[in-house]
C-alpha cells in the first residue's frame, strides 16, 4: 500500500509537470524570475490543472513520507519521469524510441536496487531543534548560487540551472514535510499554528513552484526535468541521513548496489528526460503562443499576406506602373518584395493621375 500510493504520487507529479510546462512555456523571457510569472499563469486553465495534480501528487508523498524514509520515498518518486513521457508522446504526436525505453528500464531498475537496501520502516528519530537542519541551509545556499548564475545564462542553460535549483528546494520541502507530520502525532492539527516547520513548509512550496515555472518557462521540458528530478531526491536523501537519521548500509555488497542504484537512476533519468517528446512540446506551444511580437509577428503577417492577396491585385499594380513616367523604379523587385512596391507606388500613382489633365498620367 505504501510503495503504492509513492507510485500513485508519482503518476499525478508527472502529469503534473508536463501541463505546467506546456502553460509556463508561452510566458515571455522578461519575465524570468518575477512573481507576474505565477499571476499570468492562474488564468490559463490548463496550468491550474496541472498545479491541482502536482498538488494531489504531494498529498500523496506526505502520505508516503509519513510511513517510509526519505531515501525510500525519493527513489520512487522520480519515476514521475517515466509518467511525465507517457503524457508528451501523444501531446507533442512522437513516437517513443528505444533509447527512451532503455532509459525508463535502466530508471526503474536504479529505483529497485535502492529501494532494496532500504527499510521499509521509518526509524522514528525526531531531533526537534534547528540545530540539525544546517544541512537543510547548505542545501539552499546551493539552489540559490544556481538560480543566479543561470539568471546571468539564457535558453537551455538558464532552466538547467534554474530546475536544479527547485529540484533542491522541493528536496527541502518534503523533509520539512516529515518534520511536520512528526510533530503532528498524538497532537491536533490546531498544533500546525505553532509549529516553525509548517511555515516554512508552506514558504519552500511557494519557493519551489516559482523557480519551477520559471525553469519550465526558460526553455523545453527537457532542459530542466531531469536537474529537477536528480536535485530533489539528493536532497532529501541527504536530509534524511543527516537530520532524522535514516539508516545506510555500509556493508561491502551493500554500497555497491547503492552505488549501482545512484547510477542506474541519474542514467535513467538523464536518457527518460532528454526524449524528443519533451523537446516537441516547445513546438506546440509556439504555435498557439498568443500575442507573438516581434520579428515572429511580422512574419506571420507577411506569410498571411502573400497567400491571401487576390490575384488580381499584382496584375492591376503592374498596369499602373507602367502608365507611370519612372514606372520602370516600381516595376523592378522579386515577388518577395511585391508589398513594399505596392505601400509606396499606389499613393504615386493616385498623385500622377489627379494632376494630369487628360488623367491618363501624362
Amino acid at each position: 500500500m505504501d510503495y503504492a500510493t509513492t507510485l500513485l504520487a508519482a503518476v499525478l507529479l508527472g502529469v503534473g509537470f508536463v501541463l505546467q510546462q506546456y502553460s509556463a512555456l508561452q510566458e515571455p523571457e522578461s519575465r524570468f524570475l518575477r512573481l507576474r510569472i505565477l499571476t499570468d499563469l492562474l488564468r490559463q486553465p490548463r496550468w491550474l490543472l496541472g498545479v491541482g495534480c502536482m498538488i494531489g501528487g504531494y498529498v500523496a508523498v506526505a502520505w508516503s513520507i509519513d510511513h517510509l524514509e526519505l531515501t525510500v520515498v525519493e527513489p520512487l518518486l522520480t519515476t514521475y519521469l517515466v509518467w511525465a513521457l507517457i503524457l508528451a508522446v501523444p501531446m507533442s504526436r512522437q513516437s517513443v524510441k528505444v533509447a527512451e525505453v532503455i532509459g525508463a528500464l535502466i530508471l526503474i531498475t536504479g529505483v529497485g536496487l535502492l529501494s532494496a537496501t532500504r527499510s521499509v520502516t521509518p526509524i522514528g528519530l525526531d531531533f526537534g531543534s534547528l540545530s540539525h537542519w544546517y544541512a537543510a541551509a547548505i542545501i539552499a545556499g546551493i539552489a540559490f548560487v544556481a538560480v543566479m548564475i543561470g539568471h546571468r545564462r539564457s535558453g537551455q542553460v538558464r532552466a538547467t540551472l534554474t530546475g536544479l535549483g527547485a529540484g533542491l528546494v522541493f528536496g527541502i520541502q518534503d523533509a520539512l514535510t516529515r518534520q511536520t507530520l512528526t510533530g503532528l502525532q498524538f497532537n491536533s492539527w490546531t498544533v500546525l499554528f505553532t509549529m516553525w516547520s509548517a511555515y516554512a513548509l508552506v514558504g519552500a512550496g511557494i519557493v519551489g513552484i516559482w523557480l519551477m515555472q520559471n525553469a519550465f518557462s526558460a526553455a523545453p521540458l527537457h532542459a530542466s526535468l531531469p536537474a529537477i528530478a536528480a536535485g530533489e531526491p539528493l536532497a532529501g536523501i541527504a536530509l534524511g541521513i543527516v537530520v532524522f537519521g535514516d539508516r545506510v548500509q555500509i556493508t561491502p555488497g551493500m554500497l555497491a548496489i547503492e552505488a549501482g542504484g545512484i547510477a542506474a537512476l541519474i542514467v535513467g533519468v538523464v536518457a527518460v528526460a532528454r526524449s524528443s517528446a519533451f523537446s516537441s512540446l516547445r513546438h506546440i506551444t509556439d504555435v498557439i503562443r498568443p500575442g507573438a511580437d516581434g520579428a515572429d509577428a511580422r512574419t506571420t503577417v507577411d506569410a498571411h499576406t502573400r497567400v491571401d492577396a487576390p490575384a488580381s491585385r499584382p496584375s492591376r499594380d503592374r498596369s499602373s506602373r507602367r502608365q507611370s513616367p519612372n514606372g520602370a523604379s516600381f516595376a523592378a523587385g522579386s515577388a518577395e518584395s511585391v508589398p513594399v512596391a505596392r505601400k509606396f507606388s499606389r499613393p504615386a500613382h493616385r498623385r500622377q493621375v489627379q494632376d494630369s489633365p487628360s488623367g491618363d498620367g501624362r
